[in-house]
């Protein structure tokens, strides 16, 4: 049954790489808040589609971890893993209409280019290597429901983006589209590192005729400036016995109040939900924090 479009519903999309982090958490508490201050849905993703990168049991770890901090999600959890027939026949329609193409230039060819790829595969007929988008619908601003107007370069804005990889693997660009349309996601709530990618995926729900959701963009926790805490860079994991005092140092790092420590953390967060400011989060791109 199609989902009435009046209804508010965001997610929250980890990759299963590793263990939950306070990034993550505060990416959690950030887009369940909006959500549920809205009386909207809540949605869990796991976007578990490049394997090299994922870590044996990590998937289900993320589940129990939100699960000890109180989240309750509104759907199945929708795996990336179980989509790909749906990714592939898409991309044979882009190609059949001669909106994607196949390249085979290097990293270190695309270097000499200036580091943005210049489409000089878009005319040739080749049937191998990567995949990109042939991107007609350049998105050189957007609006960031906190920050405002985010301008993108215009050559990164304008440029043919990898839509599948040389290896097989599905980039994450089109698995996020294709996801987000299908789910019916009114609003992306999540890190400031996805600003800029946000165009692309912009010109991506233009291509395939699908209406777009709003953004949100939470600023990043960092250790030190221009490293955030990532799973790649070994974050340690949120402790998942002691909830509570995470929860409040979240609701601390997005600008919240604080609220009252409960042995049940669903009681945390239906106060936190009741008093839930997003005006008050804040609108920078990066706060750094004591590690």
């Amino acid at each position: 049954m199609p989902i009435s479009p009046i209804v508010y519903r965001g997610r929250f999309a980890p990759s299963p790489s590793g263990p939950l982090h306070f990034g993550s958490l505060v990416a959690a508490l950030g887009s369940y808040l909006r959500a549920r201050s809205l009386q909207g849905q809540w949605l869990v993703r796991m976007e578990n589609i490049d394997p090299p990168r994922e870590q044996l049991g990590a998937a289900d770890r993320i589940l129990l971890s939100l699960e000890a901090f109180g989240f309750e999600w509104d759907e199945s959890v929708l795996y990336q893993s179980q989509r790909v027939e749906h990714y592939q026949a898409i991309i044979e329609t882009l190609l059949d209409k001669h909106q994607a193409y196949f390249c085979q230039c290097s990293r270190k060819e695309i270097k000499t280019m200036g580091g943005i790829y210049d489409g000089r595969c878009g005319q040739a007929t080749k049937s191998s290597g990567a995949i990109r988008i042939r991107n007609p619908i350049a998105i050189t601003q957007f609006q960031d429901q906190i920050k405002g107007a985010i301008p993108i370069p215009a050559d990164f804005a304008e440029e043919d983006f990898i839509i599948k990889r040389s290896d097989g693997l599905y980039a994450y660009q089109l698995a996020v589209v294709i996801d987000d349309a299908f789910q019916q996601i009114t609003e992306v709530v999540r890190g400031s590192d996805l600003l800029l990618p946000t165009g692309r995926q912009m010109s991506l729900f233009d291509l395939l005729n699908k209406p777009h959701p709003k953004w949100l963009h939470l600023p990043l926790a960092c250790e030190e400036k221009g490293k955030k805490l990532s799973k790649q860079n070994h974050a340690t994991a949120i402790d998942i016995l002691k909830p509570q005092h995470s929860i409040n140092q979240a609701l601390a790092f997005l600008g919240q109040k604080s609220v009252t420590i409960e042995t049940d953390t669903r009681i945390m967060l239906a106060q936190a939900t009741a008093q839930f400011d997003p005006n008050a989060i804040p609108t920078q791109t990066e706060i750094l924090i004591s590690s």
